[in-house]
């Protein structure tokens, strides 16, 4: 007999099934039949009562009870007093594949095609800078010697520009100690690999970046979270966590957290390098946002975690700053470690693109200008989606971000996973709390990224808004307001 599937777990896996056309149990059923049909729903597997179903889908019993009965009717399930609805036996192997899937929805949601929803799942850049274009085409026009074009580190001349960049930032780096990869969730992925084994710890924040969670269940390791608060993760707490888990790596985003916004001071970081170089615990340090700070477009962002103690790892990337097509990242950290990682890299496709790096080498020449562009465009968008959820949606709590792409916040009643249900039913989808959280601290709260231009940020509110309204009607009585918590 199969496993039960978590509710969340098979909410985020039906994904966009109410976007079509036709009843919503027609809808349902049809998405569930394929699930099953496709190996997703293996045989015997329970599936959640029609009360617990519909509440989490934001849907009438009567939908569920609907589409359970239709499923009955074609013979995919089987409902039997006291045991429940069960997937029915097939005769058919189910598609090996689908064990290793994600069920989260921020990579559902790409992998879906565009239907007319406004896509704020994925925190990235949709539109080149003109300064990044230029750089681009004065790389691709320059006349190079190719060699045989395997640098499973990475172009020389790209690793000497980006530890030029951390040397300038006050972190000492030789190109020896970069390693090139395919955007940052590549170096996440080799980092966790080369550090971390099959059920060893990696501590992380509450909430955190839903992709390095599930590079960490990827690798058959377990998540330890510890609480993100207004101001970032707490030294204490964080040294405390290390002490009780003794975990293989520690992951963080001090710099702009994802997808809080909170900005570790330099006492504060200098705490956690030391609680980590004290306990014998590797830093992975995500700097990928680190650099879209909106105080000042000339004042640098704080040192990375490395600065303040034994070399530990730091991870920056292109795709924040420039696009999120162009899937370029790194990691700077100690020589021999990093020999590894190329060693590791060089196994799963011998080295990045090598056109692709050369254009990156004319990037980062030209990424302070392109960082400058990129902010003030995000600080514009991000004082958009700010006034437009306080006008439409006052109940709504969030704490303006001082950076980064992402607004967090809490819903003053009822829970995420089904308001976004409910949200995509009206044209949009977004990240509900939970999919960023392995404490699962984080179910009323929703992460907005604010990339999108103003008007399509406007219209989104509009559509969330709309969506609230039928979630919950004006005369359904409100829970008081918690204070606030991010």
């Amino acid at each position: 007999m199969s496993e039960p599937l978590a509710l969340d777990e098979l909410v985020a896996r039906l994904g966009r099934w109410s976007a079509g056309r036709g009843p919503l149990y027609v809808l349902l059923a049809t998405r569930l039949r394929r699930m099953i049909d496709d190996g997703e729903l293996l045989p015997d597997t329970a599936l959640p009562p029609d009360r617990r179903l519909a509440a989490a889908l934001a849907v009438g019993r009567s939908t569920v009870v609907a589409a359970y009965d239709q499923l009955c009717q074609d013979g995919k399930i089987v409902r039997r007093q006291g045991s429940g609805t069960r997937v029915a036996p097939a005769p058919t192997r189910p598609n090996p594949d689908h064990a290793s899937d994600t069920a989260n929805p921020l990579f559902l949601h790409l992998l879906e095609p565009p239907d007319g929803v406004i896509q704020l799942t994925c925190a990235a850049p949709d539109r080149l800078p003109s300064a990044v274009v230029a750089a681009c085409a004065a790389a691709f026009g320059t006349p190079r010697t190719w060699d045989i074009g395997y640098h499973p580190a990475g172009l020389p001349e790209l690793r000497r520009a980006l530890a030029a960049r951390y040397t300038g930032r006050g972190l000492p780096a030789d190109p020896n100690q970069i390693l090139v990869t395919s955007g940052a969730q590549q170096a996440l992925s080799l980092l966790v690999g080369l550090l971390v084994g099959p059920g060893e710890g990696v501590v992380v924040e509450a909430p955190t970046f839903p992709g390095a969670l599930e590079v960490v269940r990827e690798a058959a390791a377990v998540p330890r979270p510890v609480p993100v608060g207004p101001d970032g993760l707490d030294p204490a707490a964080f040294r405390e966590a290390l002490r009780r888990h003794r975990p293989a790596a520690a992951y963080l985003i001090p710099s702009h957290h994802n997808p809080t916004g909170a900005v570790l001071s330099t006492l504060e970081r200098r705490r956690i390098a030391e609680a980590a170089a004290e306990l014998e615990v590797p830093l992975i340090d995500d700097e990928v946002l680190a650099e879209l700070g909106f105080s000042d477009v000339d004042c640098p962002p704080p040192p990375p975690l490395a600065a303040f103690g034994p070399d530990g790892f730091t991870v920056g990337s292109l795709s924040k700053i420039v696009w999120g097509g162009l899937r370029l990242g790194w990691v700077r950290g100690p020589a021999a470690q990093v020999a590894r990682l190329a060693r590791r890299k060089a196994v799963h496709d011998f080295g990045c693109p090598v056109p692709v790096q050369v254009a990156a080498v004319e990037v980062v020449a030209a990424l302070d200008t392109v960082r400058a562009e990129r902010v003030a465009e995000l600080r514009e968008r991000h004082g958009v989606l700010c006034a437009e959820l306080a006008a439409a949606l006052p109940s709504w709590r969030f704490r303006p971000a001082a950076g980064g792409q992402t607004l967090w916040v809490r819903l003053p009643h009822g829970d995420a996973v089904s308001f976004a249900q409910a949200a995509l039913r009206h044209g949009v989808a977004v990240l509900p709390g939970n999919s960023l959280d392995a404490s699962g601290s984080s179910g009323a709260h929703l992460r907005i990224p604010f990339l999108a231009g103003p008007e399509e940020l406007a219209e989104a509110v509009r559509r969330l808004a709309a969506a609230w309204r039928d979630y919950a009607p004006a005369g359904e009585p409100r829970a008081a307001l918690a204070p606030l918590v991010v």
